[in-house]
C-alpha cells in the first residue's frame, strides 16, 4: 500500500514527499527527496523513514513546535547574540588560576 500525503517544493529540480507506505512488509512513514533532472528522475536516497510503531510520537514531537518557532527573525542580529555579549559570558565562566 502506498498513498501520498503530500509534497513540499525544496528548488527548481526537488521536491520532499511525505507518503504512507509498506516497505519490507512493514508500513512506515518516508519523507523522501524526489528529484527531476535530465540525468534521472525519482527518488534519492535522502530522506527518512519513521516506522508505524513510533508514529505518535514522531507526531507529538512534531505538533510540539509552535508557529511562533518556525516563523524567521526580524533582523539578523536578534538571532545572534552581540560578538561582546558572547566574549563577556564565556569570560564570566573562566575559572581564575
Amino acid at each position: 500500500m502506498e498513498k501520498d500525503i503530500g509534497k513540499i517544493k525544496k528548488n527548481d529540480r526537488a521536491d520532499i514527499v511525505v507518503r504512507v507506505d509498506d516497505f519490507g512488509g512493514k508500513r512506515g512513514l518516508t519523507i523522501r527527496e524526489f528529484v527531476t533532472s535530465d540525468r534521472y528522475t525519482g527518488f534519492t536516497k535522502a530522506g527518512v523513514r519513521i516506522p508505524a510503531s513510533e508514529f505518535i510520537k514522531f507526531r507529538e514531537m512534531v505538533n510540539s513546535v509552535s508557529v511562533s518557532e518556525m516563523s524567521e527573525p526580524a533582523e539578523p542580529s536578534e538571532a545572534k547574540p552581540s560578538k561582546e555579549k558572547t566574549q563577556k559570558s564565556l569570560s564570566e565562566d573562566m575559572p581564575d588560576y
